[in-house]
């Protein structure tokens, strides 16, 4: 008896769906090339800038992919979340643009900025001590007392497949200049952004490297890929990357990304803050430390032999707190 054969969560063609669920609502942000990156790094670089997208992050894309799932019979009790931020803004914005109420569950000691934005979309949002409680616990016991729908940040195919409609356009884009992308870089923390970005672009360009970035010593998924199994990191403290700190791979997206990744790569705070000074003097973007941990990593020298390559960088997102980003652009 031969054995079953196991499916992907995700597949290219639940992107493709998501992308027509998500396009008359999200930003098709550009593919972005600059001389000034290119002349310093010796190779063709695009960055994706996610934080040109609505809620300034990747994340609206997953999140209203997911919501728009939701049975309308099930939507009168709301939606809950649990996010360090970005992940909270794409949620309550999807929420308001379908008439859901939103609940999210954010660290006390998440950026200001992130906390009122989520606020402003109309959501309520519940603070907790990271690191005392269970912010999933929290959302489950909220979800169960509301009868509302908890909406996970990278573990679920609708927002897999969400976050994978900036690889679509990654690969669409590259088509379209008469380029293969050889190299493509995105950032993760739980690792739905990546496994999205992968999935749709190896579908189209199978021969393509896929690279995760995440901050030094929350290398949980670099660790990960050269065990071949989930690997938790055992960072203490905090890291700039506010956005990457989750402790291990998510199980949905660690069974994609260990298929199709390719490898794993760091940045230290000192270079992420180096790449976001880089990105605003040089190219004129607001990056988020965690959003430009690809970029510090190329900057860095940790993505090698790019030499007569051309290399795809994933901004994920520009919500960084107003007294942060001037310390680090000073």
């Amino acid at each position: 008896m031969t054995e079953p054969v196991s499916h992907p969560a995700v597949e290219a063609a639940d992107i493709d769906a998501a992308a027509r669920v998500v396009a008359p609502f999200a930003v098709r942000t550009p593919l972005l090339s600059f001389p000034v990156l290119n002349e310093r790094v010796g190779t063709n670089v695009f960055l994706k800038p996610e934080m040109l997208q609505r809620t300034g992050s990747f994340k609206f894309r997953g999140a209203f992919n997911k919501l728009a799932s939701i049975p309308r019979d099930r939507r009168s009790g709301g939606v809950v979340a649990f996010s360090s931020g970005n992940h909270a803004q794409g949620v309550a914005a999807a929420a308001q643009i379908l008439n859901m109420q939103a609940t999210i569950v954010m660290p006390a000691d998440s950026p200001l900025t992130k906390r009122e934005r989520t606020r402003a979309y109309g959501a309520e949002v519940v603070l907790y001590d990271r690191d005392r409680e269970d912010r999933e616990a929290i959302a489950n016991g909220i979800a169960a007392r509301r009868g509302a729908t908890l909406v996970r940040p990278y573990d679920d195919p609708y927002v897999i497949a969400g976050q994978g409609t900036a690889g679509r356009e990654i690969a669409e884009d590259m088509a379209a200049l008469g380029l293969v992308p050889d190299i493509v870089v995105a950032p993760a923390s739980g690792g739905g952004l990546i496994a999205g970005v992968a999935t749709a672009v190896k579908a189209r360009f199978p021969l393509a490297e896929l690279i995760v970035a995440e901050p030094e010593f929350y290398d949980d998924h670099a660790r990960s890929l050269r065990a071949g199994h989930r690997e938790a990191h055992h960072a203490a403290g905090r890291t700039i990357c506010d956005a990457l700190m989750a402790a291990i791979p998510g199980e949905m997206t660690f069974s994609i990304n260990s298929k199709l990744l390719a490898q794993g790569v760091t940045a230290s705070d000192a270079e992420v803050g180096q790449a976001v000074a880089f990105a605003y003097r040089e190219l004129k973007l607001v990056v988020e430390p965690g959003g430009a941990v690809g970029l510090a990593a190329l900057l860095a020298g940790r993505i090698i032999d790019i030499s007569g390559k051309n290399v795809v960088i994933v901004l994920s997102g520009g919500n960084v707190d107003a007294d942060l980003f001037a310390r680090l652009v000073a």
